[in-house]
């Protein structure tokens, strides 16, 4: 299948962007930027439009979705918005019993941890989906030439949030389901690989530009337990938009080690938090792997003069890589002050 006529890749709106151009190998001009989390807690005119409306009720409305999403490009001036949205929202839309516990986090109702409990896990309906659809087009019918990125959690974040039956630390008894039972680890990851990649294509059709695969949590796993149990389903996932032909992302935290395992299931980009430096990082990948980050979100509190030379720092070790998108090491802390990211943002331009 090849993109709608009217998809801003194929009508000429996005395929130019410094985002999409540095996605593809190449290096504009200007370092392009955004921020993970640059949507949300970090923003007052985010807190005021969210009073008295629960995080997925607010990720379902198209409307929210798509105010949410447009309201860092608006303050920052960055060349990306990235989808508002959830992890969890495709486990929700595929009818796991699913909320978003403030102070807490995503939290089920019950875990998912015998193979009968996979199997009673339902495919997720297309037209499920609608709200999704609805959100990316109002947002990409607004950014006009600036590209929106589709989001998603990855197989292995999805089964940690469902085995476990909320956050964790170390993810313990995912990864022991990994080896105690491979028959339905397996069989978990394939609907969860299939239930991402539905959700990604859904915003890519819709209008989205580019996308990223988040795995959060897979950096508690060993390079063997990755390869063995973990890439296929990743592979899995964004399988779904390869006919598409749209740039994609891969990221996860604390993977340094990960990063050419993570890189071989076919993606055209890695994110790289801030534990290893991104010319380190295009040392173990190869120079010609375009690669995106990676300012330590801890220094955004830092004073000015600080946090310019790290920036400085982070642009000068992304040449060592064939193009370089500037972004964190991982999301805005909700604390992080607003006019910090927009300095950022022009510093990056200037």
């Amino acid at each position: 299948m090849t993109l709608p006529l009217d998809h801003p890749l194929v009508d000429g709106r996005t395929a130019a962007s410094p985002l999409i151009r540095a996605y593809r190998g190449d290096r504009p001009d200007t370092t392009p930027v955004w921020f993970m989390r640059q949507a949300g807690r970090s923003l007052p005119e985010y807190r005021e439009l969210r009073v008295g409306t629960a995080m997925l009720d607010a990720c379902l409305n198209p409307e929210l979705s798509s105010e949410i999403t447009l309201q860092p490009v608006r303050r920052h001036g960055v060349d990306a918005g990235i989808f508002f949205s959830d992890i969890v929202v495709p486990l929700k839309l595929a009818g796991v019993d699913v909320d978003i516990v403030p102070g807490r986090g995503p939290v089920l109702g019950a875990p998912i941890r015998t193979a009968r409990d996979v199997a009673a896990l339902r495919p997720l309906d297309p037209e499920s989906l609608a709200p999704i659809a609805e959100g990316v087009e109002r947002t990409v019918a607004e950014l006009g030439a600036t590209p929106l990125i589709g989001f998603a959690g990855a197989p292995f974040t999805l089964a940690a949030y469902l085995v476990e039956g909320g956050p964790s630390k170390d993810h313990l008894r995912a990864r022991t389901l990994m080896h105690a039972d491979p028959a339905t680890w397996d069989a978990l990851l394939t609907w969860a690989g299939d239930v991402t990649g539905a959700f990604l294509r859904a915003q890519v059709l819709a209008g989205a530009s580019a996308v990223q695969l988040f795995d959060s949590w897979v950096g508690s796993l060993s390079v063997v337990d990755y390869e063995a149990r973990v890439a296929p389903f990743s592979a899995l996932a964004i399988s779904h938009v390869k006919d598409l032909d749209v740039p994609v992302v891969h990221f996860g935290v604390g993977t340094g080690e990960l990063l050419r395992s993570m890189h071989a299931i076919g993606v055209d980009v890695m994110g790289v938090d801030d534990r290893i430096p991104l010319d380190e990082a295009a040392r173990r990948l190869g120079a010609n792997v375009p690669l995106q980050g990676n300012i330590n979100p801890a220094l955004l509190a830092a004073p000015w003069p600080v946090l310019e030379a790290h920036v400085l720092d982070v642009i000068e070790r992304g040449r060592a890589a064939r193009s370089h998108v500037l972004n964190l090491g991982h999301g805005v802390p909700p604390e992080t002050d607003p006019a910090v990211l927009t300095r950022i943002v022009e510093l990056a331009h200037a």
